[in-house]
């Protein structure tokens, strides 16, 4: 488990885990905090925020100094190798334990472990993911996996957990802005034809903004009117004075929500939308890729529409006339224009309990597992490509200004930014605090309970103080949870990873003030 707190972010997926770790599984927890994962664990590798490359070059070069790394699959199934293993030969134990904080015994004996299980899974999410160089530390794992074969093998492989219900099923239906429906390309011509051709329009042939680029276009007086659906930016983007301003600086904003959110309550018009999992027909796709039926069990309140009933109304205004299509009918036209969907109709959805894409056609079982094609002779397909990655510090370093490091995270009680949870009370949920170690907490005069003042380069929030015995002097930590009483984003930076825009919510710097 790498930059993930699964017992108390994925609490279901992680009763899989307990079951494994019964039956004798070895579980490692890779986080900067001892998190109530960690309970479970074989062993904890602290590592300090922002250095997991470090340590996933350094467990490389041990697999590779002691020659546990599977040399037939990287023959038959990888390129890129050779740059890749002299890259890692510049992190030998000596550098990775002065730029983790890790004991280079305990990343030797997790480099043995990992290598030598008969399978194993890295099973990684925003701990990885909430930084400028995300990307990065995913191919940092992914290397891993190739470099012992642990890819392509049922029990074995790279598993990034997602996040909330269905946002697996949000990019397969193409809600990307380089992709449309099952992963295709919107810059390949034949492909972009054949949606063209269903669709009766014109499709834009080069890729469309990100998140984090929509705010750089405000930001340039490019993009002035925002269509905002089941999301909530103006309390879960970083840097949140300035998000607030340029959402602010809009000339129009349209938000479609089931409930009334901080983004709601800035836009010019609210369309209130049905709450997916009782209120409509469709589709959900979970963590393991498998597409599952979701049926209308309640009529929705109020003025609540669904959201394909919405999408298409407003269709119909712009001059597109989409009639009222049933979410089956959306559904066939999806997966007649995604290969893998192609053999997922409801009939099948409903019998079979579900299927895992790929599914081809309407024989097709689906896939229990991916990359199996690695193992296949000759190897069908592109061969996997190892990726030369190299250490970077987080954007924002610790000064004698702003000495302690924010990292950012969830609680079990809770959920994001507090719109679907807070207005619930719950035995589990405390107030707001920021966690401060033992030592940090001595050197600044105050115990549990007291009110202080965190602030970094681009703000400040008052908030109660925590002690965790477990932290690391210098480190830090908040929750998302609570925008409308203590607003952390407004003490993390925006700093982005250019491969995937995502901000470096788990890296930032910050001094406590004691009131």
């Amino acid at each position: 488990m790498w930059g993930s707190n699964a017992r108390e972010t994925h609490p279901i997926f992680f009763h899989h885990v307990l079951k494994a770790v019964r039956r004798g599984a070895k579980l490692y927890v890779v986080d900067p905090r001892r998190t109530s994962t960690c309970e479970w664990a074989d062993g904890w590798l602290p590592v300090d925020v922002g250095s997991d490359i470090s340590l996933s070059n350094g467990i490389a070069n041990v697999i590779l100094e002691e020659g546990l790394q599977n040399d037939a699959f990287i023959a038959r199934a990888c390129d890129g190798f050779d740059a890749y293993a002299k890259n890692v030969r510049d992190y030998p134990l000596s550098r990775v334990a002065k730029e983790t904080s890790i004991d280079p015994e305990l990343i030797r004996k997790v480099a043995r472990d990992y290598a030598k299980a008969d399978r194993a899974v890295i099973c990684w999410t925003l701990g990885i993911t909430e930084h400028h160089n995300a990307v990065d530390n995913v191919f940092s794992l992914i290397n891993l996996g190739l470099l012992t074969g642990h890819v392509g093998k049922w029990g074995s492989g790279l598993n990034p957990l997602r996040g909330q219900n269905n946002v697996q099923g949000g990019g397969d239906a193409g809600a990307l802005p380089h992709r449309l429906p099952g992963f295709q390309d919107v810059e390949d011509d034949t492909i972009r034809g054949t949606f063209e051709a269903r669709w009766g329009r014109k499709i834009p042939p080069k890729k469309g903004w990100h998140l984090t680029e929509m705010f750089h276009a405000m930001e340039h007086g490019e993009l002035s009117a925002l269509y905002v659906i089941g999301e909530n930016p103006a309390q879960s983007e970083a840097d949140a004075t300035h998000c607030l301003k340029l959402l602010n600086g809009l000339d129009f904003m349209v938000a479609q929500d089931i409930v009334m959110t901080k983004t709601c309550e800035m836009a010019d018009v609210v369309l209130p939308a049905t709450a997916s999992f009782c209120e409509a027909e469709g589709t959900v796709t979970n963590s393991e890729r498998r597409v599952q039926r979701v049926r209308k069990a309640v009529q929705p309140p109020g003025q609540a529409r669904d959201d394909i009933e919405i999408i298409a109304a407003l269709s119909g205004r712009l001059g597109y006339d989409l009639g009222l299509p049933s979410a089956e009918a959306a559904w066939d036209e999806m997966r007649s224009l995604s290969p893998m969907h192609r053999g997922m109709s409801y009939e099948r959805l409903e019998k079979l309990g579900g299927i895992q894409w790929p599914c081809a056609d309407e024989n097709d079982p689906g896939a229990p597992f991916l990359h199996g094609r690695l193992w296949e002779e000759p190897v069908r397909g592109p061969r996997a490509p190892f990726q030369v990655v190299h250490q970077v510090p987080p954007v924002e370093a610790l000064d004698a200004t702003y000495p302690l490091r924010l990292t950012t995270g969830r609680k079990l009680d809770s959920y994001n930014t507090g719109v679907q949870t807070g207005a619930y009370a719950s035995p589990l949920r405390a107030r707001e605090t920021i966690d401060l170690s033992p030592h940090d907490a001595r050197s600044l005069g105050v115990k549990p309970g007291d009110r202080v003042r965190v602030v970094s380069r681009r703000g400040s929030v008052t908030v109660h103080v925590g002690v965790d015995e477990h932290l690391k002097p210098g480190l830090t930590f908040m929750t998302v949870h609570t925008p409308d009483e203590v607003d952390v984003n407004l003490l993390t930076i925006d700093a982005t990873d250019p491969k995937s825009g995502t901000a470096e919510f788990k890296a930032a710097a910050v001094r406590v003030e004691k009131l």
